[in-house]
């Protein structure tokens, strides 16, 4: 238990050597936090015309005051932490709206098919990595196997794609919406309605969320029990009597589930981050279609703001790891 403190502890020194490094960065970059203000300023672009607008030094030097600019960096960070106290994450220049606020609109979409995605591959992948572990080299295993490297080596943008095109464009099936979480009528609907609603349209991106990490998973769970199997503890508890199902169930289950414990914060974070690609083929508007906005728009504030909520999770996640060891095998510990 001590050893779980510790790393809850030692969370905050990380996330600070992590935001820290960031922020230097992306302020020593071209085009940092003060360049891309100051030509907002100016008007560049398209909407300036053939003219730009003149910045007086005094409204630089108050630009530069307004970011913090005009001191160190590492003072500029403390600034910034300073407000990441009291829980303002500061402005996205998008469309100047609190990155707190922002972050809490697009966290629940990414959550809901995250957390989806994550524990159906697992419910999955889990149960039929046993079942090619136990049929292995036969036809089952060889026709699932091929299965499943067909679906890992097709691109995700592909894919998507391909699903949208036979299942939802009306050219072969309309059998699912084209994109969005829910339908425009969602708010109008009963509960129950609500809820089939969202199933009908988190069927084909939750399918592309969990297809690649599903084969990596169930190769992997279907390798490890093999490598179980093969050991002498199994051999000798058939000896002593159990049949060979139980002696895989009761004793080399759990031993083949620790890698896959191994992965399985990290998977964690990485689905509640949510896909790039699949939030813009399905139009989800989500954490992963946030991030490419702001590093494209250079909102340091947002940046920022999803660095923190991201690295956090991801550093929660290795903690599930952790504890999954232990829930696993009682026989681990950790100092």
């Amino acid at each position: 238990m001590r050893y779980f403190f510790k790393r809850l502890f030692l969370i905050f020194p990380t996330l600070l050597g992590i935001t820290f490094v960031v922020f230097l960065i992306s302020h020593m970059a071209p085009g940092g936090p003060f360049e891309s203000e100051l030509a907002k300023w100016r008007g560049t672009g398209s909407e300036a015309g053939s003219s730009q607008k003149q910045i007086s030094e005094e409204e630089i030097q108050l630009l530069k005051e307004r970011l913090h600019l005009d001191k160190p960096i590492p003072i500029a960070y403390l600034y910034w932490l300073k407000n990441i106290l009291t829980l303002d994450l500061g402005e996205s220049r998008i469309n100047y709206k609190k990155v707190t606020t922002l972050i809490s609109e697009k966290l629940p979409v990414s959550l809901f098919f995250g957390l989806s995605g994550f524990f159906i591959s697992y419910l999955i992948c889990i149960p039929l990595g046993i079942k090619k572990a136990l049929k292995s080299g036969e036809t089952f295993d060889f026709v699932t196997s091929i299965l499943i490297f067909f679906t890992y080596s097709i691109p995700i943008f592909a894919l998507a794609l391909l699903l949208l095109y036979f299942f939802a464009s009306g050219e072969y099936f309309e059998i699912f919406p084209l994109g969005h979480e829910v339908s425009d009528n969602y708010e109008s609907l009963g509960f129950f309605d609500k809820v089939l609603d969202r199933l009908h349209h988190m069927f084909l991106p939750v399918f592309c969320f969990i297809i690649h990490s599903f084969a990596v998973q169930t190769l992997l769970m279907k390798n490890s029990l093999l490598e179980e199997i093969s050991k002498e503890y199994i051999r000798t508890a058939v000896a002593k009597g159990l049949s060979f199902k139980d002696a895989i169930f009761k004793h080399g289950f759990r031993n083949a589930l620790i890698p896959i414990a191994t992965g399985f914060g990290s998977n964690l974070s990485l689905f509640f981050a949510g896909s790039l690609i699949i939030e813009l083929v399905f139009s989800i508007d989500g954490l992963g279609l946030l991030s490419f906005n702001a590093v494209k728009e250079r909102d340091t504030d947002l940046m920022m703001g999803l660095l923190l909520v991201q690295s956090f999770l991801s550093l929660i996640g290795n903690i599930v790891s952790d504890i999954c060891y232990v829930i696993i095998d009682p026989r681990i510990k950790f100092e």
